[in-house]
C-alpha cells in the first residue's frame, strides 16, 4: 500500500460523489432534515389528553372538578358521555384517551359533609401516556381532599373516609405492562420496513440487471407487473403478522380480544400502501443505493411519527398533522383497538378509511409513475 495509490483511490471515491448529486443530497439533506423534525417533534412528556366527560352531576361543584382536571394540562374535555358504556366507547374508538365519571349525588353528599367519589377511566394500553394521566389525576384528588379538609376544619372528622376519594380505573392493561403495548406496534414496524425497502429497489434491480428490457418486449401491462410485484410479499407479510401474534400471545402473554379476522383484513390495507409507496420510491431513484437512502428518508418519520416510541399527543401540531400522511399511524390505532380493546370494524372505521385513501393512493402514483420502457 502506497500513499499516493490510496489518495488516488479516496479522491476517483470523491470525484463519484460528486456526479451522483442525487446520492450525494440524500447524504447530506437527511441528517439535517430528520434533526430538525424529531428535535422538534419528539417529546416525552405529554399533554392536553382527550377527555370524555359523563357528569351526572351537572352542578356547579362537578363542573369544577372538571376545570381543575383541565387546569392540570394533562386533560382537555374531548366530549360528553351520556352514559358510562357510552364514555367507554368514546375511549375504545380513540376519540378520548380518558373519561371523568362524577356520580349523580356527588355534590349533594359533599354539602352534607359525606365522603364523595368520582372515577377517571384512563386507556392504559399506552403505559408511557397513562401513567402521567393517572398521576394528574391522583393529584387533583389530593388537592381535593386538601381543600375540603381545610374547609371542614372543627367539624367532625371520619378517619376511614377522606373525603372525596378520585379512584382511578386503568383499563385494556392493568398491569401497565410495556410489552402488551409495543408487541401490537412491532408488527407495524416490521411491516414497515420489510414493504417499503424492499419494494423501493425492486424497480431500480430489475433495471440494473437488464431483466426490465426483457419485459418491455412482453404483454404484461403496468398494472399487471404492479401487482405482480406486490402480492408475493404481502404473503410474506402475512406470515410476518401471523409470527408476531404467536409469539406476543404465548411469550409475552399479549392479551388477544378482539377479531383476528378483523386484524387480518386491515394488514392487507396496510401492506398494500407500504408496497405502493416502495414502488413509488422506486420509480423516482436509478440505483439501488438512491432507493436504500430515499426509504430511511420515510422509515424514520414513519416509526418515530406514528406513535409506535413517543406519544403522539405530547408532539406539536405540525409534528401530529405530518404523521397524519403515514400509514402506520393508523395502522397502530388500529391494532391496539382491535387486539387490546376489542374494537370492531364500526370502531375503527376512520382510521380504516384513511388507509384504504393511502394504499389507493400510493399504488395509483406508482401505477402512474412507472413507465414500461427504459428511460
Amino acid at each position: 500500500m502506497t500513499r499516493r495509490r490510496l489518495g488516488r483511490v479516496i479522491w476517483k471515491e470523491f470525484i463519484q460523489m460528486r456526479r451522483d448529486r442525487p446520492t450525494l443530497a440524500l447524504m447530506l439533506g437527511i441528517p439535517v432534515i430528520q434533526l430538525l423534525v424529531f428535535g422538534y417533534a419528539v417529546r416525552m412528556d405529554v399533554r392536553d389528553l382527550p377527555m370524555a366527560v359523563f357528569d351526572q352531576s351537572r352542578t356547579r361543584m362537578s363542573r369544577e372538578l372538571v376545570q381543575k382536571l383541565e387546569a392540570t394540562d394533562n386533560f382537555v374535555a374531548a366530549g360528553v358521555a351520556r352514559s358510562y358504556a357510552e364514555a367507554v366507547r368514546m375511549i375504545d374508538r380513540g376519540e378520548a384517551r380518558a373519561a371523568v365519571v362524577i356520580p349523580e349525588d356527588y355534590a349533594r353528599r359533599l354539602k352534607r359533609g359525606l365522603p364523595a367519589t368520582a372515577q377517571m377511566l384512563v386507556d392504559a394500553s399506552d403505559p408511557n401516556t397513562s401513567q402521567n394521566a393517572i398521576a394528574a389525576a391522583q393529584l387533583v384528588g389530593q388537592a381535593e381532599n386538601i381543600t375540603l379538609l381545610v374547609a371542614r376544619a372543627g367539624t367532625p372528622a371520619r378517619p376511614d373516609h377522606p373525603p372525596f376519594e378520585m379512584r382511578v380505573r386503568p383499563l385494556y392493561n392493568p398491569a401497565l405492562k410495556s410489552a402488551i403495548f409495543i408487541v401490537p406496534g412491532i408488527i407495524g414496524v416490521i411491516l414497515s420496513i420489510t414493504m417499503l425497502i424492499i419494494t423501493s429497489i425492486s424497480i431500480v434491480r430489475e433495471r440494473e440487471f437488464g431483466t426490465l428490457e426483457q419485459l418491455i418486449v412482453t404483454p404484461v401491462t403496468r398494472g399487471e407487473l404492479m401487482l405482480g410485484k406486490i402480492l408475493p410479499y404481502a404473503l410474506v407479510g402475512y406470515v410476518q403478522v401471523t409470527a408476531v401474534l404467536l409469539l406476543g400471545r404465548f411469550i409475552f402473554g399479549m392479551p388477544v380480544v378482539g377479531s383476528l379476522a378483523l386484524v387480518y383484513a386491515v394488514t392487507f390495507l396496510f401492506i398494500v400502501a407500504n408496497l405502493g409507496l416502495g414502488l413509488f420510491i422506486s420509480t423516482l431513484v436509478r440505483t439501488q443505493s438512491q432507493a436504500m437512502q430515499a426509504s430511511y428518508f420515510f422509515v424514520l418519520p414513519n416509526i418515530l411519527l406514528s406513535g409506535f416510541m413517543f406519544p403522539r399527543e405530547g408532539m406539536p401540531l405540525l409534528a401530529r398533522e405530518i404523521g397524519l400522511a403515514f400509514p402506520l399511524t393508523y395502522f397502530l390505532q388500529i391494532l391496539r383497538g382491535i387486539l387490546l380493546k376489542g374494537a370492531t370494524l364500526r370502531d375503527v372505521l376512520p382510521q380504516t378509511g384513511m388507509l384504504l385513501l393511502l394504499a389507493a393512493l400510493f399504488f395509483g402514483f406508482s401505477v402512474t409513475r412507472f413507465r414500461k420502457q427504459l428511460e
